[in-house]
């Protein structure tokens, strides 16, 4: 994350790289996150009293404002994570591809439709209408300050719920802007989705402020105590929260495309993303060989701030030593260096990218979520052996597979215990809004993006009206229990022969 610095209700942003000031923002208490809830809710009104038609072509009013402001947007992300603006520009264009999808789809998705009543209820006409939950609370992550909070803001909004976002105290002016933006697209709905600035304590208030529902981007241990605010009111909760995701590389494999993709999941953003690569599984006959390559690849990769480098610093300063103790471990536990070794503790923000091998399984850097430029590359007997090593883990929430034959790939996708598995390709499911995305275990529950996405933000609701009399009643007591009996054993004898 961004250093930040206190004073008085305010608090500084700072450049992970250099930890010059870049602004100060309010420390928003409870008062102040109740008071944007409730404009939220009043907002939230009039916003789902528009047909769908009208949400989806103010969304898309947003939408075209944040791709004219791409250049600011992906500016400021830069600054306050600290990434290459080039990656910053790419986390917006997927933003957008989302946003477009959630505004066009949500009509369709979550718009009244007729049900079938089945026998029994032959006299009734059924329908399911999917209505607005009223304000939802998102508390989002510094690493994807736009791509990650948006998977849930946009989504909420086309669901026709108002927002209350609460940024990382590391990229609050990511999400300051975010609301500018929407406020100068949408006008005529002030405090639609509006943003609270802060470090926990504001994350807290929010959580507790009667929202409809939260949703939680960050690490298990936080989502425990976010999930246990919203417990006391019993608010829905939805948590994305992390993952320590697996590739299998089949003997057949495209090594090059493997190793090139390995490379790139694992030390994009400096590591940095929570569907990133963290461990390989190659069978043994082309471990060595893949191994070099990844090597070689990782070794040509340069971290820094400039506008020539491969990725930038862990934004997070604390986030350095979790990277140097299980590099520490693993080497301790027997593993074998392939490329860089343990970051010293006062090394400054850049992390040069590791590439392990031969790492126990029951070692930190294999069970622990690293969330830096580490990547393990262990070789295994056979793809049966890789599946259950990757289905060991206690997060479930992407993979990928690299295999020679793509419909073989796609039958060991499946047996895959993740959220969303990629073959030939790693985050392949990223760029795809009609896609859920989540996970299981410790990378959380519940759904954003896709069909799912928009019913995680919406409330279902049943109606069915009779068209006639039923020929026999069976919810009267004035109905004969002969009758009953009869029809009992009509309705019995029609199931036990279908």
């Amino acid at each position: 994350m961004t250093q930040t610095g206190r004073r008085s209700g305010t608090f500084t942003s700072r450049a992970p790289a250099t930890g010059e000031p870049l602004a100060e923002y309010p420390a928003h208490g409870p008062q102040d996150v109740a008071k944007a809830v409730e404009r939220a809710r009043e907002a939230g009104v009039r916003w789902a009293a528009l047909p769908a038609a009208g949400r989806r072509e103010r969304l898309l009013r947003f939408k075209r404002r944040l791709a004219d402001r791409l250049d600011t947007v992906a500016g400021t992300i830069a600054a306050e994570t600290g990434k290459p603006l080039q990656d910053a520009e790419l986390e917006v264009l997927l933003t957008l591809g989302h946003l477009d999808w959630a505004a066009r789809n949500a009509g369709r998705v979550l718009g009244r439709r007729r049900v079938r009543t089945g026998l029994v209820a032959a006299n009734q006409a059924a329908t399911l209408v999917y209505r607005p939950l009223g304000v939802v609370g998102v508390l989002g992550p510094w690493n994807y300050p736009v791509y990650t909070p948006m998977g849930s803001i946009g989504y909420a909004l086309a669901a026709g719920n108002a927002v209350v976002f609460k940024p990382s105290e590391y990229t609050s002016g990511t999400g300051v802007l975010l609301a500018e933006l929407f406020d100068a697209a949408v006008p005529d709905h002030a405090g639609l989705f509006s943003v609270v600035t802060g470090a926990g304590e504001t994350g807290e208030a929010l959580a507790g402020a009667e929202v409809d529902k939260v949703a939680f981007t960050g690490s298990p241990g936080t989502a425990r105590k976010v999930m246990a605010v919203c417990a006391r009111t019993l608010t829905p909760f939805l948590a994305e929260c992390g993952g320590k995701d697996a590739v299998i590389v089949t003997a057949d494999a495209d090594l090059d495309a493997a190793a090139d993709a390995v490379v790139w999941g694992a030390m994009g953003n400096a590591g940095q993303t929570c569907a990133g690569v963290e461990r390989v599984y190659a069978v043994r006959e082309v471990h060595e060989e893949l191994l070099r390559r990844v090597v070689e690849r990782a070794r040509a990769l340069r971290p820094g701030s400039g506008s020539d480098a491969s990725y930038g610093p862990m934004t997070m300063p604390a986030q350095r030593e979790v990277v140097r103790r299980h590099v520490r471990a693993a080497l301790a536990d027997g593993a074998v260096a392939a490329l860089g070794d343990a970051p010293e503790a006062d090394a400054g923000p850049f992390v040069a990218p590791v590439v392990l091998a031969d790492v126990p399984e029951e070692s930190a850097a294999m069970a622990e979520e690293t969330f830096g430029p580490v990547v393990a590359v262990n070789a295994v007997a056979d793809v049966a052996e890789a599946v259950r090593r990757a289905n060991a883990s206690r997060y479930a929430l992407g993979a990928a597979v690299f295999c020679g034959d793509r419909r073989a790939g796609a039958r060991i996708a499946a047996r895959l215990r993740a959220g969303a598995v990629s073959v030939g390709s790693v985050l392949g499911f990223a760029a795809v809004p009609a896609l859920p995305f989540g996970g299981s275990g410790d990378s959380g529950f519940g759904r954003i993006h896709g069909a799912d996405g928009l019913r995680a933000f919406a409330a279902p609701q049943s109606v069915t009206v009779r068209r006639f009399a039923a020929p026999v009643d069976l919810t009267s007591f004035t109905t004969p229990a002969a009758v009953k009996a009869r029809a009992v054993a009509l309705v019995r004898g029609l199931h036990r022969r279908r």
